[in-house]
C-alpha cells in the first residue's frame, strides 16, 4: 500500500492531530447548521487556514449534516509546483494527513483513466497544497469517505467537465472545487474583481471567469459548465480576502465559498447584494 506523506502540514494548517481538530472545530462552530439542503458541490480556498480557514469553513458546514451519507468525494484543485497538461490522478492508496489517512478510490480512478485527459502523475500531488488543506476538513465533516483527488494542470474546462460529469454519482458524493480568487491586489480592488467573481458563479457564466479571477478557474468553470447541465443553482456563503481575516490590505488573497444544490431542492434564491 503506498500513501503520500503531507507536504505543508505545521505551514498552512497545525501538524499536531489535537491542535488540527481543535482549529477546525472552532472555525466550524462559528456557522449554525440551516435547513438549507446539502450541497452537491462546494468551491473553497486554499490558503493557510489563518486566512482562508473561516471563508472554508462555512461551506464545509453546509456539508456536515450529510456526515453519514457522504462516502466519496472528488477533489479538485489547480497545480501550482508542477506544469504539465491534462489532470493528475494519483497512484497512492492513502493520503495522510496529521488526522490520520483518507482512503483513494483507486477503482474511479482506473476509470478515469479511460480519458486521454487524465494521467497517472504523482509528482503534480508530491508539493500540491490545492487539495491537501482540504482533506483536514473533509475528515473532521464526514464520518468515513474515499477521495478522488485531481490536480488540474493546463486543462479546457470541458475536459474538467467531461470528468466531474463522469463522476457526479449520487448523493454518496460530493465534488469539492479548491480555488482561491483575486490575488496580490489593493484591498478594493480585489473586492470588486471578487464581487465580479461571484457574479459570474451565481449565474453559471464560467466564460466570465479569466486569469485575474481565480487561480482555480479551469476547475471551478469546469464545475460550472456540469452544474448548469444538471440544473444546479448557486449560492455564495462567504466573500472575503486576507485583508479580512489576518492580512495586510495593500496585496490580498480573495478567498469565496459556494454551494450548489439542486434547483429542484433549494428554497427560494436570495438576492446577493454584489
Amino acid at each position: 500500500m503506498t500513501a503520500r506523506s503531507p507536504a505543508v502540514a505545521g505551514m498552512f494548517y497545525p501538524a499536531d492531530e489535537t491542535a488540527l481538530r481543535s482549529t477546525i472545530a472552532g472555525f466550524l462552530s462559528a456557522h449554525a447548521v440551516l435547513a438549507s439542503p446539502v450541497p452537491k458541490a462546494i468551491i473553497v480556498p486554499h490558503a493557510g487556514y489563518i486566512y482562508s480557514g473561516p471563508i472554508a469553513a462555512s461551506a464545509y458546514a453546509r456539508v456536515a449534516p450529510a456526515h453519514d451519507s457522504i462516502t466519496r468525494v472528488v477533489l479538485l484543485g489547480p497545480a501550482h509546483r508542477v506544469p504539465f497538461r491534462g489532470l493528475a490522478a494519483t497512484s497512492a492508496d492513502q493520503f495522510i494527513t496529521p488526522l490520520g489517512p483518507v482512503a483513494i478510490d483507486q477503482t474511479a480512478i482506473r476509470d478515469l483513466l479511460a480519458l486521454p485527459q487524465v494521467k497517472i502523475f504523482d509528482d503534480a500531488h508530491a508539493l500540491e497544497h490545492s487539495l491537501e488543506v482540504q482533506l483536514p476538513f473533509l475528515q473532521v465533516t464526514l464520518d468515513t469517505f474515499a477521495c478522488i483527488p485531481l490536480v488540474v494542470g493546463e486543462a479546457t474546462a470541458d475536459e474538467v467537465a467531461e470528468v466531474i460529469e463522469r463522476l457526479w454519482g449520487g448523493p454518496e458524493t460530493l465534488i469539492v472545487i479548491s480555488s482561491d480568487l483575486s490575488h496580490y491586489q489593493d484591498y478594493e480592488t480585489a473586492r470588486n474583481l471578487d464581487q465580479a467573481t461571484t457574479r459570474a458563479i451565481i449565474a453559471m457564466r464560467p466564460e466570465d471567469i479569466h486569469y485575474q479571477h481565480a487561480c482555480g478557474r479551469i476547475p471551478v468553470n469546469g464545475l460550472l459548465t456540469v452544474a448548469h447541465e444538471h440544473g444546479m443553482q448557486a449560492e455564495a456563503i462567504d466573500l472575503r480576502n486576507s485583508g479580512d481575516t489576518a492580512g495586510p490590505r495593500d496585496h490580498v488573497v480573495g478567498y469565496g465559498a459556494y454551494a450548489f444544490a439542486s434547483l429542484a431542492d433549494t428554497l427560494p434564491a436570495r438576492r446577493h447584494r454584489l
